[in-house]
This record gives C-alpha cells, sequence and structure tokens, in this order.
C-alpha cells in the first residue's frame, strides 16, 4: 500500500486523536480474535468487525482503499499480508490466521495486527509466530527520537534470523497519522545507523511479516484494486504482527496496546 506524505509532529490535541483511534483499534482486532474458531468464515469476521466498528461511531480504513473491497485483512497460513476475506474461505483446526485492523476517526488512523491459532495447530507453526512477535517487540524497543527506520529493521532481523527465521524485506511498517500511509518505510530489516530518522511526536508502525523458509513469495492482484497479497511460494507459513507506536523523546509509547 502506498505511502505518500512526510511524517511531521503532532501537536497534543492531534496525539490525542492518536490515541484514540489507536485505542478503538485495539479493541476492535481483540474483538475479532474472539470471533475466530473453526467453521467460522474470514467473511463473517469481515462483516462482524465491520459492524462493530461503525458501533464505535469509527470507520474502516481498508475499505475502498485503493480499491481493496473489505473492511479488514484475513491473511491465513502461508499468505503474509493483505489476505481477502472470502464467505468460502472456512477456517480449520490447525489454521494460524492473521487479523489486520486500521480505524479512522477524527481524521487519524490506527492500525494493528495479531496471529492467532485456530484450535492445536503445528510446533513449526507456533515457531514462526513467536519469532514474529519477538522481532517486532525487539524492533518496537529501537524507537526512539535520533534513531533510524533500520535501527528498528537491524533488531528485528537480528531476533528472527537468530530464531531460525526469515523476515520478508520489501514489505515493512510505515509512518501514519492523518494518513493511512506516509513516510518513513519501516523495515525488518537494514544495518544501524541507517535509514530515515525518527522524529519526535510522529507515528510509525512496526510490523515485520516472518515466513519459516527464505524461498520467495508470489504476488497476488486484488480484482478491482491496486492492492495486492501475498502467498510463500513454497507454500510454508507466514506469521504477522503490528502496532502503531508514537515515537517520543526518550523511548516510545505503543497505542494499540492490547
Amino acid at each position: 500500500m502506498n505511502r505518500k506524505r512526510k511524517n511531521t509532529g503532532m501537536s497534543l490535541a492531534e496525539i490525542k486523536k492518536m490515541e484514540t483511534v489507536c485505542q478503538l483499534a485495539a479493541q476492535t482486532l481483540q474483538y475479532a480474535v474472539k470471533l475466530v474458531a473453526p467453521g467460522v468464515t474470514t467473511g463473517y469476521i469481515n462483516d462482524a468487525v465491520h459492524e462493530y466498528t461503525l458501533s464505535l461511531g469509527a470507520q474502516s480504513a481498508p475499505l475502498n482503499y485503493h480499491g481493496f473491497p473489505k473492511s479488514v485483512c484475513t491473511s491465513v497460513n502461508d499468505v503474509a499480508c493483505h489476505g481477502l476475506p472470502r464467505d468460502d474461505e472456512v477456517l480449520m483446526p490447525g489454521d494460524a490466521l492473521n487479523i489486520d485492523v486500521t480505524l479512522k476517526k477524527a481524521g487519524f488512523f490506527g492500525d494493528t495486527s495479531t496471529t492467532v491459532f485456530v484450535g492445536d495447530v503445528a510446533d513449526n507453526v507456533k515457531k514462526v509466530t513467536d519469532a514474529a512477535k519477538k522481532g517486532m517487540m525487539a524492533g518496537i524497543e529501537q524507537v526512539r527520537v535520533g534513531n533510524r527506520t533500520e535501527d528498528i529493521g537491524y533488531a528485528t532481523n537480528k531476533v528472527v534470523s537468530g530464531l531460525g527465521y526469515h523476515t520478508v524485506k520489501s514489505i515493512g511498517g510505515h509512518g501514519i497519522g492523518d494518513e493511512f500511509h506516509k513516510d518513513p518505510f519501516v523495515p525488518a530489516h537494514g544495518r544501524p545507523g541507517r535509514g530515515e530518522l525518527l522524529r519526535e511526536n510522529t507515528c510509525i508502525t512496526v510490523e515485520p511479516m516472518v515466513n519459516e523458509t527464505s524461498e520467495d513469495f508470489i504476488e497476488f492482484k486484488v480484482p478491482n484494486s491496486s492492492i495486492c497479497y501475498y502467498k510463500t511460494i513454497d507454500g510454508t507459513p507466514s506469521a504477522q504482527f503490528e502496532h502503531t507506536i508514537l515515537v517520543k523523546k526518550n523511548g516510545y509509547e505503543i497505542l494499540t496496546a492490547w
């Protein structure tokens, strides 16, 4: 999904709006997680999340974004991101599902995702999912004024690769605030001291996608949209976690904490 404007520091009133929408996004994600069960379709989760979002006085940011036809992204098993909910996609025991929720309220956006299991899953699915969560948290620990985007990516990749897994290099996090996507790009790999500077009172997402193997992924176009979704080429599992983070002078605040 395209990034556009530069990320500039927000006022205290704007930060308050970000805190509100991010808390609602986290609340919505937890609502969605409770819907996950064998026999449930990803289309049902989408529809329920859409109605719940409206009940909070918010809007679904993905809906109609560059033609994306759904209110949430649901990425099952080997889908790395931007999975399209479908009424004929039935969750089965052993599946892993990433649910990615973005809400808009009062002109600001909150973006978060988690990977959950449908019943019992194989050990390799648990391990790649654990690596993705640990990688995200390691990246978040690098968020502070004066650090750079590749400091985040380096820390993320160091943890993930140390566990024997592989970060997706070409897709990552982004600036966010009064737009869904803006600069900077926040990679899940990199070299310390490189990339764009993190600026005070801006928000970014940290959202590594982690694959079990080093094989590439296949890109699929979402019909009637400029958005693509991605599947691992060898069918092995992929996992993702995401938070919206406020950059502070001496650290960070996870605005979408769940």
